[in-house]
């Protein structure tokens, strides 16, 4: 009889997606302001913008706004509006920060890293791992296609995702075989009811001999 039930699998499908994003949303931001450089981060939003997380081109390293030279300013567009130029030494260039890129691949393994946990607790069982964790990289593929209005064609951001997905799936899986094997293995101690009633029942399928 199956025991497939619809509200458990969206529920764990959607508790595995928040956690992965809660746990990039907890290290992006202060790696980001700590290591990446902050004139061009700041004139795409921040530490903390969102785009840091959903749109593959940062994790690319590809430019999410326009610069437009004019005269000796870098002006820089976003949705149909300035939203800055780089006409001072501590004002965006123009140019991309790749450091921003390795950051966020880092902290994108962190999170499969993470991942792992949340599997081990969640699914555990050893044949859903890999189902959840291609519905995760999938999900995010969707999205971030969605808020990027571009398919991902960086071949380095496909790598991370699928080497992110790939150290999830083998050491989740290998963890939770672990984990039934010594769960199956457990010898519980037989009780003196239960030893009785298998006497009696050895007893009635004995052949009588009187």
């Amino acid at each position: 009889m199956s025991n497939w039930d619809p509200v458990l699998l969206l529920s764990q499908i959607f508790s595995m997606q928040t956690l992965h994003y809660l746990t990039l949303s907890v290290i992006v931001p202060p790696l980001l302001a700590t290591f990446a450089e902050s004139s061009s981060l700041n004139y795409e939003g921040g530490a903390a913008s969102v785009g840091m997380i959903m749109d593959w081109r940062q994790m690319a390293g590809q430019p999410t706004v326009i610069g437009m030279p004019i005269g000796e300013r870098w002006w820089a567009w976003s949705g149909g509006r300035k939203v800055g130029y780089g006409q001072k030494e501590d004002q965006w260039d123009g140019r991309m920060d790749p450091m921003r890129g390795w950051i966020i691949a880092f902290c994108w393994v962190v999170a499969c890293s993470a991942d792992i946990y949340y599997l081990y607790k969640l699914i555990r069982r050893p044949r859903l791992i890999l189902d959840f964790a291609l519905t995760l990289v999938f999900n995010h593929l969707v999205l971030t296609t969605y808020y990027s209005a571009a398919i991902p064609t960086s071949l380095f951001f496909w790598l991370v995702l699928l080497g992110g997905a790939v150290l999830t799936i083998i050491v989740a899986e290998q963890l939770c075989v672990k984990r039934e094997m010594s769960e199956g293995l457990t010898v519980l101690p037989v009780r003196a009811d239960d030893l009785q009633v298998e006497e009696m029942e050895m007893g009635e399928l004995l052949p009588r001999t009187d």
